[in-house]
């Protein structure tokens, strides 16, 4: 055999005559197929766990790309949703849903479509909130996680800030993400998918 066959990480039976009866081979590796390291993750160790699905609310939302490597990772299906046409990668479990420009449409979509298990990205407090009570779990762009004893505070601060910039007494927003924010929400999506996908019992 080639010094640069390529194999699996799995053991098997070894079929060759000549070898002992119970002796395990490293079986090789089938054109297209991936080795243990570049396999998804959840075909790798987590085979008998509901895989969740991942929406993201797209429109301005900068941790995209994160997103789409974590699904690469761990085989899962993700909805970018938007009010306009963007780019996402062509790949079978990347599906972008374009909605109607109304302001709540992308919202309306998503709180819809999520259930219990699924993930949200979002920055939008009141999505957060209407996912929350669908049984997803809800991140922001800087990985801080939205549960259902958090997101009450959260929605008075946003009533408090929108009254004082109505008036005048505040402006601007939060500052861009930073790449430090961008590792800890990769970081944090990890745990959240992990976390989701490990066999119940274990």
């Amino acid at each position: 055999m080639s010094c640069q066959q390529r194999f699996y990480g799995e053991l098997v039976p070894n079929p060759v005559e000549g070898f002992r009866k119970n002796e395990m081979f490293r079986r090789p590796l089938a054109r297209g197929e991936l080795t243990v390291r570049e396999r998804p993750f959840s075909l790798k160790r987590l085979e008998n766990a509901r895989a969740p699905e991942i929406f993201v609310d797209a429109d301005g939302c900068p941790v995209k790309e994160e997103v789409y490597r974590a699904a690469r990772k761990y085989g899962l299906t993700v909805q970018v949703v938007c009010n306009t046409f963007m780019n996402v990668p062509n790949e079978a479990r990347i599906h972008r849903v374009v909605v109607e420009r109304s302001p709540d449409a992308a919202d309306d979509w998503i709180a819809e479509h999520v259930g219990a298990g699924d993930i949200v990205v979002t920055t939008d407090i009141p999505l957060a909130d209407r996912c929350l009570k669908r049984g997803a779990r809800v991140l922001d762009a800087r990985g801080r996680e939205f549960t259902t004893d958090s997101i009450g505070m959260a929605m008075a601060t946003r009533e408090l800030m929108s009254n004082l910039r109505s008036i005048g007494e505040a402006w601007g927003g939060p500052p861009p993400v930073a790449k430090k924010d961008r590792s800890q929400f990769l970081s944090k999506l990890h745990e959240v998918i992990q976390s989701l996908m490990r066999p119940a019992g274990r």
